[in-house]
């Protein structure tokens, strides 16, 4: 059976963290196949610069786990927005539910995530939301639904989050395992280039 997320990883040759444990630790794909998949994988060649915009959309869509047409929506979403197209493009990513769950430390990863909030185990100001895209804004309450605090994803979850330290945008209290938006997110930590990602849809988003 193939491994689709380690593929992907090798695909676009960087660390998406999909798996974030073994991303982190030397049994990494990336560091112990780094060459493309496929039987006669071919050296990496250099590309043109709309192939590494392209590439470079392509990481953030599967980091984040997005579908295209979800990302075209953000774009158009942040061009209303008359401050800098790529900050507003990262801050409307970074607020979706299914990534603030993550961010606070309840979910080891973005798909994690996804499952316990399309599964109705999260819930935001003592409301259950089972939409991942959900946008949460300043002020909002995350938290795990009483009746899903016995789900094995949820094993050891305030001892984690006594050693989590979440980014500044976001409060963790792990006492209750809950987390709080405590302002709009910034000094956004990714290894990856959103400018090129904006110069991408420039182009193809009419």
């Amino acid at each position: 059976m193939f491994n689709t997320k380690e593929k992907k990883e090798r695909s676009l040759g960087a660390k998406l963290f999909l798996k974030p444990t073994r991303c982190l630790s030397p049994k990494c794909v990336t560091i112990r196949r780094p060459q493309r998949p496929g039987v006669h994988s071919n050296p990496r060649r250099s590309v043109s610069e709309f192939g590494q915009q392209l590439l470079e959309k392509q990481r953030f869509q599967f980091s984040y786990g997005l579908r295209e047409a979800q990302m075209r929506r953000l774009f158009k979403d942040a061009l209303k927005n008359p401050a800098v197209t790529g900050d507003v493009f990262m801050s409307l990513l970074e607020r979706r539910l299914d990534n603030a769950v993550f961010r606070v430390g309840i979910a080891p990863s973005r798909s994690v995530a996804r499952q316990l909030v399309s599964h109705g185990h999260i819930m935001v100001n003592g409301r259950r939301v089972s939409i991942p895209s959900y946008r949460v804004a300043v002020g909002d309450a995350i938290t795990i639904r009483p009746q899903s605090a016995t789900h094995s994803a949820f094993k050891d979850l305030k001892e984690r989050l006594m050693q989590y330290a979440p980014p500044s945008w976001l409060s963790v209290n792990p006492e209750k395992a809950e987390g709080t938006v405590s302002a709009l997110p910034k000094d956004f930590d990714i290894p990856f280039d959103v400018n090129m990602v904006v110069d991408y849809y420039s182009k193809v988003v009419k």
